[in-house]
């Protein structure tokens, strides 16, 4: 295996745009559980009452197809839709009881709340490493997350005051910005940075990360590969590929 020196420096580039669950936090995989655990509890009740077998929602494939990355009434829609299922949009204020778009997406959330509040906050300490380097370099961080949990999260991680710049889903929710694949919310946040696309480095876990990197003609896409499947990233847009961004504090990166 061959290995390439550090693309990320201050003459190359200006900034970089951090997601956050995944990247920078381990709350992907809080994600991921309590998708699982909103989605079996619709399905099965759905199957029950149409007199059809339960297919549960699998971590694997539909988390990482559907909804990972998105925005996350963005994300109910993509998975529903590949079960053939139609479900009223509600309204963003819907009770976690409702059965619409937005009702499931908020008992998601108010599943996710619980296991922040009792569990905490883990983080990736080689990312925040990374980011406290470039920052010593002067290169400007922000954080662009489909998350509305983002600012709770970088606030119980104690890693907020590291970002100049937070485009989430709030943020893309006020603006109706729309989230990953595509690239408006990381163009948003380059534009409240000062910084012309080219010369901003997009770090993404998510499929529907690295596509919105690519497709927003930013200057570098960084794939972390936290699914074991770097081949994915690579295939939808990243031009590297870590397994976490520690290699980049070692000053060099394996080739793609």
């Amino acid at each position: 295996m061959s290995f390439v020196k550090d693309p990320v420096t201050p003459d190359a580039y200006e900034a970089v745009l951090f997601d956050l669950d995944g990247v920078l936090t381990a709350t992907a995989k809080v994600h991921a559980v309590c998708w699982k655990k909103m989605f079996d509890a619709f399905l099965r009740q759905r199957a029950r009452e149409n007199g059809e077998p339960f297919r549960p929602f699998d971590i694997e494939t539909d988390y990482k197809t559907y909804v990972d990355g998105k925005l996350r009434e963005e994300g109910v829609r993509s998975f529903l839709a590949s079960r053939g299922i139609q479900l009223p949009d509600g309204d963003p204020g819907d009770p976690a009881d409702r059965t619409t778009v937005w009702g499931l997406g908020n008992r998601k959330n108010e599943a996710v709340n619980q296991v922040i509040a009792s569990q905490g906050v883990e983080v990736y300490e080689d990312s925040v490493a990374w980011v406290r380097r470039l920052r010593s370099q002067g290169i400007k961080t922000g954080v662009v997350s489909s998350s509305k949990n983002c600012g709770a999260v970088l606030e119980a991680a104690a890693i907020a005051d590291l970002f100049a710049v937070r485009v989430d889903g709030e943020v893309a929710s006020r603006l109706k910005l729309p989230g990953k694949p595509a690239p408006d919310t990381f163009l948003k946040a380059a534009e409240e940075l000062g910084v012309a696309p080219e010369r901003v480095v997009v770090v993404e876990d998510a499929i529907s990360g690295v596509q919105a990197g690519r497709r927003g003609g930013f200057g570098l896409v960084i794939g972390v590969d936290r699914q074991g499947d770097p081949e994915a990233l690579r295939k939808n847009g990243a031009d590297f590929v870590v397994a976490g961004l520690g290699e980049l504090l070692q000053g060099t990166i394996r080739r793609p």
